[in-house]
């Protein structure tokens, strides 16, 4: 089963280059990403950039109208994700616990739809 790993964290408190502990961080997630490259679950992942560059678009009446930003003001942005291939939830979810973004935010575990199947 294909599980997306969506990871959510506050922007304004996330390490970033030269910060105490953003190394750390960093081999934790290469870390993460080979061992679950190595088990043979790995599909995709990537990290987003900042909410500030995001741009959401809605359709209504059949008028598409753009906005500058994320979807909706939250406290916590969607910052990156893996797609895994997991046997069950239970293996999903320990890997999810492993995400070194899992320390400071939070990481939503979804199943991803199968529509040829």
């Amino acid at each position: 089963m294909r599980y997306m790993l969506l990871i959510y964290s506050d922007e304004s408190t996330d390490l970033g280059p030269g910060d105490p502990g953003f190394e750390e961080m960093m081999n934790g997630y290469m870390n993460f990403t080979n061992e679950i490259r190595a088990n043979g679950v790995f599909e995709a992942g990537d990290p987003l950039q900042p909410v500030a560059t995001a741009t959401t678009v809605r359709v209504r009446d059949g008028r598409a109208s753009h906005t500058d930003g994320p979807f909706a003001e939250t406290r916590e942005q969607l910052g990156g994700y893996y797609i895994v291939d997991c046997k069950d939830l239970d293996q999903a979810l320990e890997y999810a616990a492993r995400i070194p973004g899992a320390a400071r935010g939070c990481v939503e575990v979804r199943p991803v739809m199968d529509l040829e199947g």
